[in-house]
């Protein structure tokens, strides 16, 4: 499921223009960042989607926009999956086997101590 998400969100991407120029990673890895910026400044103002993504479910393209931009936009959940769309992209466009390598720091993690040896 992860591999396919990736695929299409690259898919999106190469679509709406952003590989018409070449990419670098360390741009691509800045905007990932950013949006774990305002994902934080989100938390902070207490903008959260909350119940409000319910009402998006069987509307009109026309209704759906409507109602995400009053709703959801720029909410800590929407910023989320900001980062995550942003990582899948990089992801796809580096060829990377996303879930594999989830799956695999997954069990790695499983076998390690207890907040991995850190203080936090």
């Amino acid at each position: 499921m992860i591999n396919h998400l990736t695929k299409c969100i690259h898919q999106n991407a190469v679509d709406k223009g952003f590989y018409d120029n070449p990419r670098n990673t360390g741009e691509m890895l800045c905007l990932i960042h950013s949006e774990v910026s305002e994902a934080l400044e989100a938390d902070r103002e207490n903008r959260y989607a909350s119940n409000n993504v319910a009402k998006l479910d069987g509307l009109s393209d026309e209704e759906f926009k409507s109602t995400f931009d009053s709703s959801v936009k720029n909410t800590f959940e929407d910023e989320l999956a900001d980062i995550l769309i942003r990582v899948m992209d990089l992801a796809g466009y580096k060829g990377i086997d996303l879930e594999k390598h989830i799956n695999f720091k997954m069990r790695y993690n499983a076998m390690r101590e207890s907040k991995h040896g850190k203080k936090y």
